[in-house]
Formats: C-alpha cells, structure tokens, sequence
C-alpha cells in the first residue's frame, strides 16, 4: 500500500494570503486590487471543509466551534444563505443578522437574532464584536452603505481577532470545516509524508 500516492492523488488544496491586518488595524478587511498578502498558508486534506479549517488556522484565524455567528450578505446571495444558516445552527451555532437577511432568514424557518447596521442605532453589531458576543462574521456586502458597515465591521473583528468571511463558496467550506473540527475528523499529515 502506497501511502504517498493515496494522499497525494486525493488531495484538495486551500491557499489563502496572509494579511499583516495586526501590523494595520484601520485597514479594509474586504480585498482591493492594490492589497499585496505578506504570505500565503495552505491546507492539504481529502476534504473540503477540513483543508478550508487547516488553511484558517495556519493564518492564525481558527474557526470557532461554538459560539454567535453574524450574517449579513447582499441581495443577490440571500438565498443561498438559507442553508448555510441552517447549516450553523444544525451544529450549534446561534445566528445574528442584520434586518433583512434577518428577516429573510426568519421568514424561511431559521431562528435568528436582528442586530442594528453601524449607524442604524444600539447596541449595534460592532457594539456586539467588540463586547466578544460575536466569534464569526459572514459578510457579502454590496453598495455604498454597505461598504460603509463593512470597514466598521472588518475593522472592529481584525481588532478582536473575529474571522471575517466574505463569501458565500468561504461561509460554505466553513461550515463543513467547523462540523470536521467539531467532530475531531481531521486528520494532520506531514507535506514529507504526502511529498515525500
């Protein structure tokens, strides 16, 4: 039995870039062209999720396994939302959202918690990042307002070291990565033995 070949031939690779956002606090957490990554970090597994889970640890942003996760995504993705709320909660999570996706979220058979946008009132949901009520924010936001509550937002979780996911493909590989930590089914092999 070929251990090599077998790891390596059913791979699945999740290279993400490392930011110095705990160098520059006040930076947008949200991608620009002109950003440049000071590194990268890779996940290997034969699973989505668990390489999704690998790669986040290796920057340094371990996804929770307990705990409040906000949602807040535009228009075009809040069907898909749907499910990945239900996904969360399934494995324990309570959801908090801003109105609409609230709403939405509600109106489809998933309990959720409304939370004010920054500016909208308070306690609002950087209140609620900054007092530890948050330990996962998923946001896809679209338009002026939103990328105003998005630099609030990815600001105040880069301060408190809150993983921010800014698509739905990344809230997807999330969420099959927390259920793989959760359930201790990922497995850690060294690139010698995968390489070797």
């Amino acid at each position: 039995y070929n251990l090599q070949s077998h790891l390596s031939s059913n791979l699945i690779a999740i290279k993400k870039p490392v930011f110095p956002f705990n160098k520059f606090p006040n930076q947008n957490v949200f991608l620009s062209p002109e950003m440049k990554s000071t590194g990268e970090v890779i996940g290997f597994d034969r699973h989505l999720g668990s390489a999704f889970a690998k790669a986040e640890a290796a920057s340094g942003q371990s996804l929770p396994v307990v705990g409040n996760v906000f949602i807040s995504v535009n228009d075009s993705d809040k069907l898909t939302a749907i499910p990945i709320a239900r996904d969360f909660k399934e494995i324990g999570f309570n959801i908090i959202a801003t109105e609409g996706t609230s709403q939405l979220l509600n109106d489809n058979g998933v309990q959720v918690n409304s939370i004010f946008k920054v500016g909208e009132g308070r306690p609002n949901i950087v209140d609620s990042i900054k007092n530890g009520e948050i330990q996962l924010v998923i946001n896809t936001p679209l338009g002026a307002q939103s990328r105003f509550d998005e630099y609030e937002i990815g600001k105040s979780a880069i301060r408190h070291k809150v993983p921010v996911i800014t698509t739905i493909s990344g809230a997807q590989a999330a969420v099959r990565g927390i259920r793989n930590t959760k359930s201790n089914s990922i497995k850690y092999v060294s690139l010698q033995e995968i390489f070797g």
